[in-house]
């Protein structure tokens, strides 16, 4: 049986304005690598309700789970949260559970519970909460899609907190040969290799080091042995590193 699949969509205008440099993409793969679920999509779109319920239906209809990163704080700008609610035709609400909370958080900073910190106890109605073990506002899963923070910290927390539920398969393993030489001269050999095993992934990624071109040959798979099969011929024809 094939693994789950995944997509990751990532909200926020300071993502595509160059502002702010996106990590949670790398540390939900690394994740999901892990777990055998496979990563097969990321989309990035802007803070406009339009584009995120475009993205999150075209997404949760074609991968078994969806993650979402950033626009769930108390801004005007973050609308992630209502935008899901319209994806899936479904009511918003203050959430009860999700307000106290926040209610516990801010009374022991000392701070009062105002209606823009309230703004993060919206929750559509059928979701579950994600724990925030560091901030408190809860991220929500609805049906496939997993409503989490942007901010890089709370992100890993959250996922800490949903990984856990989710069925995955078997664990990508990843073998990768160095070789100095260039893309060019291995191909055509490269190319016959991963045509021989087509249940493995297969990818060159270039470099160059004093001047020298190289390559950093790597095969994915989910099966050790053919994956160590698969390395060891190529070793064969491209030499050891």
């Amino acid at each position: 049986m094939p693994n789950p699949t995944a997509a990751m969509l990532v909200i926020g205008d300071e993502i595509l304005s160059g502002r702010t440099r996106d990590a949670n993409m790398y540390h939900l793969a690394g994740l999901l690598t892990d777990a055998g679920i496979t990563l097969t999509e990321v989309r990035v779109v802007s803070d406009d309700t339009g584009a995120i319920i475009a993205a999150v239906n075209a997404l949760r209809g074609q991968y078994d789970h969806v993650f979402t990163s950033g626009g769930i704080g108390p801004t005007h700008d973050d609308i992630t949260a209502e935008a899901i609610a319209q994806a899936f035709g479904v009511p918003i609400t203050i959430r009860a559970d999700a307000r106290a909370l926040l209610q516990a958080h801010y009374d022991r900073a000392g701070l009062p519970l105002n209606e823009a910190r309230q703004r993060m106890a919206r929750i559509p109605d059928g979701a579950r909460l994600i724990d925030n073990p560091v901030s408190t506002a809860p991220g929500f899963t609805l049906q496939n899609v997993h409503v989490m923070a942007g901010v890089p910290a709370i992100f890993q927390a959250m996922m800490a907190s949903v990984l856990p539920t989710l069925t995955g398969g078997q664990p990508l393993i990843s073998q990768t040969l160095r070789v100095n030489r260039g893309e060019g001269d291995i191909a055509d050999a490269f190319a016959a290799l991963a045509a021989d095993y087509p249940d493995l992934s297969m990818g060159s990624y270039p470099f160059t080091q004093n001047g020298v071109y190289g390559t950093n040959l790597v095969i994915r798979g989910s099966d050790l042995a053919l994956v160590s099969a698969a390395m060891a011929r190529l070793t064969q024809v491209f030499g050891a590193p």
